[in-house]
């Protein structure tokens, strides 16, 4: 299918463009993530939220410089198939001992989609699999920056260790007691090698760089003894008053870690010359994580979508279930159906919406970037978003062809495109999300096993009573985490969280979020009159933004044992007060504490000021 020969000096000379393309992409992305270090060290946190959004589009503008440089230098789109052949011979030549090769692979299929027709979206012509390792990938700097660096403690010396690498990262802002900080460290990691001697082996691995997020800063790494790893990570904040830093906690164990690069939580700032090498180092950390979520979490969101498509046709390969009606409650602005084999749900916009939603396709995709961009502090879950899907139109029930004719008939088309004899359903534009159980449903399964009878106190219905308390706590705790992060979840009703299996409760539909500063946040006004008060109707004069806390009540505190619980612990949310304090400090430029780790984890809990989160 390819030429022998590769002849053509056009053909070298748009691959070159390409690869110049990708080049200044990666060297902004880099400078702009390496910037975080002096953010943090000079406490600029609106900066470092602005950065982290502004981070977000710089992959779809290098996309669109170089299509229009290869346009503009080439007439790209008008080259001959021959042409286009040997392009990506040449470009795959380029990416010997490149250091980001995944990652210009990507960016290479982007720009050549965006310019050729589609009948040119052939394997011989894109990247559908990877054709560079990433294996063993070096840079220039590994005496002075390696990937990562290995430390050799002894029990005796721990605490010194512990010290020096902290150090060794260089930041330029005084610690409060940093021998201090790494005796709480020794006190947690020693008891982690058990009764086992330490082995020849022992050491720390840790990563070269910080990672960088909101007001913190992480060393992420893992501890090894003999044949025995636990991965860790070192939170450093600021202390009260934010003068000096200190180690905050110990996160350790997979599950610290999934909580730590959840998806629900905004992506990591990190100085990365090998992104792969630190994609390697965090799977043998997460063995259970999948590869375009750790991609992600570097910031690296196209190579996730990339790496996601494959693992899903790949999927697709390997099973034989179809696609359905997710279950629960329908909504009014989004149609969603998943693969029961497969752990993620997805997402149409629907093309019509009954009273009382007003909005718009545009609007809803508005919210969703809204998401993308901010801080979503492990209470929002993170989204990929895909234009032109094609699955294969067997896989589809009919009754799920039939909802989708119904409610987004402008999203869908039914036809053999490729003209290989395949019928496929094409969506135009598609969310896919992490599945999770709907709060809803899961509050219901403890409902139906005795948890709302306090009366019964059979194991199964204790066991579901503290499954209905830890879903109405978490609950809470999910708003009070979004209001701190200025969000308004808009329609707050259950069916729009889902729990996670971590027992995290996380809220996914976007269609209404607000800003808090954006709200009038307003208590009920008395009655003027009898006839007010005997009415039916709204009396009174409601603005579009205008919010009225204590009316959540009727709507979700129905259930006599979910009130019991939520007025124990968050009867504050029916509270205007707690609304606007909460609107007037962001207003003022505070930014919240909001952990990606639980309360109990902290050696100092009162050296940093947070909302403190009651469990059970």
């Amino acid at each position: 299918m390819f030429p022998a020969r590769l002849d053509s000096t056009v053909a070298y000379d748009i691959a070159k463009a390409m690869m110049d393309g990708f080049n200044r992409h990666y060297r902004l992305f880099r400078t702009e993530s390496a910037r975080a270090k002096h953010r943090f060290e000079t406490a600029d946190w609106a900066g470092q939220q602005r950065a982290q959004r502004e981070r977000i589009e710089f992959y779809d503008l290098r996309v669109r410089e170089c299509s229009m440089r290869l346009e503009r230098e080439f007439k790209a789109g008008d080259q001959p198939m021959d042409i286009w052949q040997q392009v990506k011979l040449h470009y795959i030549g380029l990416l010997v001992d490149h250091h980001q090769p995944e990652l210009a692979e990507t960016f290479f299929n982007s720009v050549t989609t965006k310019i050729l027709h589609r009948s040119y979206f052939q394997n011989d012509f894109i990247f559908v699999r990877p054709a560079v390792s990433t294996e063993y990938i070096e840079n220039g700097e590994s005496e002075t920056r390696p990937t990562y660096r290995a430390y050799y403690p002894t029990p005796a010396d721990m605490s010194a260790v512990l010290v020096q690498m902290v150090k060794d990262f260089g930041l330029h802002r005084d610690f409060e007691d940093l021998p201090r900080d790494a005796a709480f460290v020794t006190d947690v990691i020693s008891p982690l090698l058990g009764t086992s001697k330490l082995h020849a082996n022992f050491q720390l691995q840790v990563l070269t760089s910080l990672f960088y997020r909101n007001k913190g800063a992480y060393v992420v790494g893992k501890m090894i003894n003999g044949f025995h790893e636990v991965p860790f990570a070192l939170p450093i904040l600021y202390t009260g008053g934010e003068s000096q830093l200190a180690i905050d906690a110990v996160l350790h164990g997979e599950d610290d870690m999934h909580m730590l690069f959840s998806f629900a939580r905004a992506y990591f700032m990190v100085d990365m010359e090998i992104p792969s090498a630190y994609v390697q180092f965090l799977r043998s950390m997460m063995p259970r994580k999948p590869r375009n979520e750790l991609y992600n979490a570097l910031g690296l969101a196209k190579q996730g979508k990339t790496l996601f498509y494959r693992d899903f046709l790949f999927h697709l390969r390997h099973s034989t279930d179809q696609f359905r009606i997710a279950p629960g409650i329908k909504g009014m602005v989004m149609l969603v159906f998943d693969l029961p084999s497969f752990p993620y749900v997805f997402k149409v916009i629907k093309d019509f919406y009954p009273p009382p939603k007003e909005t718009s396709r545009e609007q809803i995709k508005g919210k969703y970037l809204l998401v993308k961009q901010h801080d979503r502090v492990g209470r929002m879950a993170d989204t990929l978003e895909y234009s032109e899907v094609a699955f294969p139109r067997k896989r589809f029930t009919d009754e799920l062809i039939a909802e989708i004719e119904k409610f987004a008939p402008s999203q869908l088309e039914i036809s053999d495109r490729d003209g290989d004899g395949q019928i496929e359903v094409i969506l135009k534009h598609v969310y896919i999300e992490r599945r999770m159980i709907p709060l809803n449903i899961y509050l219901q399964e403890a409902f139906d096993a005795g948890g709302a009878d306090p009366a019964n106190t059979s194991p199964q219905a204790q066991r579901a009573h503290a499954q209905l308390a830890r879903g109405v706590i978490e609950y809470g705790n999910a708003i009070k985490d979004l209001v701190a992060a200025n969000i308004f979840p808009g329609d707050m009703l259950w069916k729009n969280f889902g729990i996670t299996r971590h027992g995290k409760v996380v809220f996914y539909d976007y269609d209404e979020i607000e800003y808090i500063t954006d709200c009038v946040f307003r208590r009920v006004p008395q009655p003027r009159n009898e006839e007010d008060e005997m009415s039916g109707e709204v009396w009174f004069t409601v603005g579009p933004k205008d919010v009225f806390p204590e009316t959540f009540g009727p709507f979700l505190l129905g259930n006599p044992a979910v009130k019991a619980v939520f007025m124990k612990y968050h009867a504050d949310l029916l509270d205007v007060a707690f609304w606007q304090s909460h609107k007037e400090r962001i207003q003022a430029g505070y930014v919240y504490d909001v952990f990606p780790y639980d309360q109990d984890k902290r050696f100092q809990p009162e050296r940093v000021e947070t909302q403190v989160r009651e469990s059970i």
